[in-house]
């Protein structure tokens, strides 16, 4: 399949015509206020977000990413990959992971890491078929005074 890649700042018009709705199918809790925040400060934070268009036009899938100094290396981090629901299983999702690969190699980073919820069983089975392994497990609390990324308000 043809298509082409392009990074989308949050001033870009395609942020809410083209990444919003897709990123929004991975996190449907994550409401319209709270992605806006989330693209602005994640930008600020070296965020990319990587849209892949076919020929007519239409975004068939974004990835975002940043690169990391860590203790273990530079890593190209993704955030979020998700693909058009109407574009599964057209090699669009390896397509963006290829793409990824290379702006990781590009920026000096020695591997490309992800988190996947442990109940994606969907998505484990595209990153085990793309040749990643599952090399940590990612542990979280909720911090009380946080508010939830759902766009939730803050207690008082």
């Amino acid at each position: 399949m043809d298509m082409t890649f392009s990074d989308i700042g949050p001033a870009d018009p395609r942020m809410d015509s083209d990444v919003a709705p897709l990123v929004r199918v991975l996190r449907p809790g994550l409401e319209a206020a709270a992605f806006r925040e989330f693209v602005t400060e994640a930008h600020g934070q070296g965020l990319v977000i990587t849209a892949a268009h076919g020929p007519d036009g239409g975004c068939l899938g974004v990835a975002t990413h940043r690169v990391l100094a860590t203790s273990r290396g530079r890593v190209l981090f993704v955030d979020d990959l998700v693909t058009a629901p109407t574009a599964r299983g057209r090699g669009v999702g390896g397509r963006l992971m290829a793409e990824l690969e290379r702006r990781g190699g590009a920026a000096g980073c020695a591997r490309v890491e992800l988190d996947s919820g442990v109940t994606n069983h969907g998505a484990h089975r595209f990153y085990h078929a793309g040749g990643l392994s599952i090399t940590a497990l990612h542990f979280s609390r909720t911090l009380p005074s946080v508010a939830p990324a759902s766009g939730g308000s803050r207690p008082d």
